[in-house]
């Protein structure tokens, strides 16, 4: 049996693939089937390290971005994407898997193009709220369609859809509190807001953080992935202004939260404070109440289609970038944080909207699609 695997670009599409390949081993044992040979094709591995520890074989494969504005890019990309139709071609037709489960994104354009050329069955993910164009254009072709919000289905063919949630990876999805404030250095009985600006960081999350860390230290301890590339910066700053506070040690700034130290930070903090990429699923598997600032200008707007999407469940509030200031942002902090009864209705909202079985779902698919075309 041969499964590929299509997506990337971000930890978003990369990811959720790695979780669907925790879980097709995990079924593997459980079916008493051969071992599969799992293949995922994309332009960069993203994570080697993941792809060795799931028994993944990577394969390389061009692939262009088509941009909806003018660029000189799009000149470049365009052979680029000529080029990995080619060679994504070539390549399907010699690995010839038995499905290909893609998580759109322009990454994933050549392998299903092959595989609507083979015939070969195809299952596509979309993470979104909206779909992006290259799932729009496999669904025609699909054979299933999984999706994480239920708005999503308006944009499918009915009787293909399942409204699964997103996979999340085993290492991240449940939170861990035994001996986190000793891991994390932290004061017991002081509450704990973890600040999540994805791996590249948010440069306008921490500006406006900046600005409040007095008021904040004095009353809660703060974790904060800064981001590597405004790591140096936040933590330089943070000295400054908080040169001679009583309470400056409970500023605890990570350029990367690594699984270990994600985990236990989710296992102490009270809230969230986040962009609108797949964090949102991560924390809705956590429990936590949350603070979701989408990037106005993301792609087809999706982050912020995404952020309202989750805030009608009940589960965050939502501020808008053009909306963010120190004032609004603190108002809104101190709003939540001094009321326990808000932050456990949005508690039950979240683990409500939160899916933990959506990587095993898919995985069954997956198989069960492998088998009849073996």
């Amino acid at each position: 049996m041969k499964i590929l695997l299509t997506g990337g670009g971000s930890g978003g599409h990369f990811y959720p693939l790695i979780a669907v390949a925790e879980r097709l081993h995990d079924k593997l044992r459980e079916r008493k089937l051969l071992d599969a040979d799992i293949y995922y094709m994309a332009p960069e591995p993203y994570n080697p390290r993941a792809l060795f520890e799931n028994n993944i074989i990577y394969r390389r494969n061009a692939a262009g971005k088509i941009r909806r504005y003018a660029s000189i890019l799009n000149f470049f990309d365009f052979f680029k994407m000529s080029w990995g139709i080619f060679t994504g071609l070539w390549q399907i037709f010699f690995i010839f898997p038995d499905v290909i489960f893609g998580k759109g994104g322009y990454v994933s354009f050549p392998a299903l193009l092959a595989a609507k050329i083979f015939k070969i069955p195809v299952i596509i993910h979309e993470s979104d709220s909206v779909p992006g164009r290259t799932n729009r254009w496999a669904a025609k072709f699909a054979r299933r369609i999984a999706i994480s919000f239920p708005e999503a289905a308006l944009y499918f063919p009915e009787g293909k859809v399942a409204y699964t949630g997103n996979p999340i990876r085993k290492e991240i999805m449940y939170p861990a509190t035994s001996g986190a404030h000793e891991y994390l250095n932290l004061e017991p009985e002081v509450p704990v807001i973890l600040i999540l600006g994805g791996s590249q960081g948010s440069q306008l999350i921490n500006e406006s953080l900046i600005d409040l860390l007095p008021k904040l230290v004095e009353k809660y301890q703060i974790i904060h992935q800064t981001g590597k590339k405004n790591y140096l910066q936040m933590k330089n700053m943070a000295e400054l202004l908080l040169e001679g506070s009583a309470h400056k040690d409970r500023y605890r700034p990570f350029d990367y939260l690594n699984d270990l130290a994600m985990r236990m930070s989710a296992g102490v903090a009270k809230l969230v404070i986040s962009r609108a990429g797949s964090t949102i699923f991560e924390i809705a598997a956590w429990g936590i109440p949350s603070i979701i600032i989408p990037i106005t200008n993301s792609n087809g707007d999706h982050q912020r289609k995404n952020a309202f999407a989750y805030a009608r469940t009940g589960a965050c509030i939502v501020i808008e970038e053009y909306n963010l200031s120190t004032y609004i942002l603190l108002s809104e902090i101190d709003r939540l944080m001094g009321n326990v009864g808000l932050r456990e209705a949005m508690t039950e909202k979240a683990r409500a909207f939160a899916k933990l079985d959506a990587a095993e779902k898919i995985a069954d698919e997956i198989l069960d699609l492998a088998l009849e075309h073996e």
